[in-house]
């Protein structure tokens, strides 16, 4: 019996070597409370329980990601001090994005770690920007806030963030598409349509109708997600007319 604990243990302990070794670069410090992290690196799929409480990153994830949206405002208040509310947040949702966060967390190789029962392969891209915001909130409970902001500082805005080229950047083809149709009155409809495929995975089409005609479709694993396909595929249809649009109320 004691010599099958010590094994246990063992495997513990190699694999938590391995995974610190991993960290390290990424956090530049070694971590004093290695739970944290490791909470951070386990899917809901997992279905570990300590204590009556389910063990996966998904609170540690809501904590992270208001931690996040704290040093980026943050941020932009110190660097953008003339500018108003409105841009701030536009500027903040920017950065903060999933598809900033889910290319740094692919960056950072965030998925190699994760104890899940479903295969790597199967993640989608959203994996890795959970369990960017899973880990800024263990590096809060681990370290405190100031060692949390000068990680997403050095993870997130310093690499990753050019304030020029995000000013350009659109965010939701969704609101931008609504808001020409709304300029030019016309209807706009974004109608969920049944999905024929025999996939193991949900998915969603999205028809988007502009004056009762079809313009777009999109396809994605959720409906949100589909209807932005269809917007940014619609966008480009109408790209060179909503950029008039936009120039003569500006």
């Amino acid at each position: 019996m004691f010599s099958f604990l010590k094994k246990i243990n063992k495997k513990i302990h190699l694999e938590n070597n391995d995974f610190l070794i991993y960290l390290k670069p990424i956090l530049g410090y070694k971590p004093k409370n290695i739970f944290y992290y490791r909470k951070a690196f386990t899917h809901s799929s997992y279905k570990k329980v300590i204590d009556g409480k389910t063990y996966n990153y998904e609170r540690l994830e809501f904590l992270g990601d208001a931690i996040i949206d704290t040093v980026v405002s943050a941020f932009l208040y110190k660097i953008a001090p003339s500018e108003n509310e409105g841009y701030l947040t536009k500027m903040r949702a920017k950065i903060v994005s999933r598809a900033n966060l889910n290319k740094l967390g692919k960056d950072l190789k965030l998925a190699d770690f994760v104890n899940s029962t479903v295969k790597k392969s199967k993640f989608g891209d959203n994996i890795y920007g959970n369990i960017y915001e899973a880990l800024v909130g263990a590096v809060f409970l681990d370290k405190g806030y100031k060692i949390c902001e000068d990680f997403v500082n050095n993870t997130l805005i310093t690499p990753y963030i050019d304030i020029e080229k995000l000013e350009g950047k659109i965010t939701s083809y969704k609101s931008v598409i609504i808001e020409w149709c709304q300029k030019i009155k016309s209807d706009i409809v974004f109608n969920e349509v049944k999905d024929l495929s025999k996939e193991k995975v949900q998915h969603f089409t999205v028809q988007l109708k502009i004056n009762n005609k079809i313009i777009s479709k999109g396809r994605a694993t959720s409906k949100k997600r589909a209807e932005e396909i269809a917007a940014k595929r619609a966008y480009y249809t109408f790209q060179s007319k909503i950029e008039k649009a936009n120039q003569k109320s500006n």
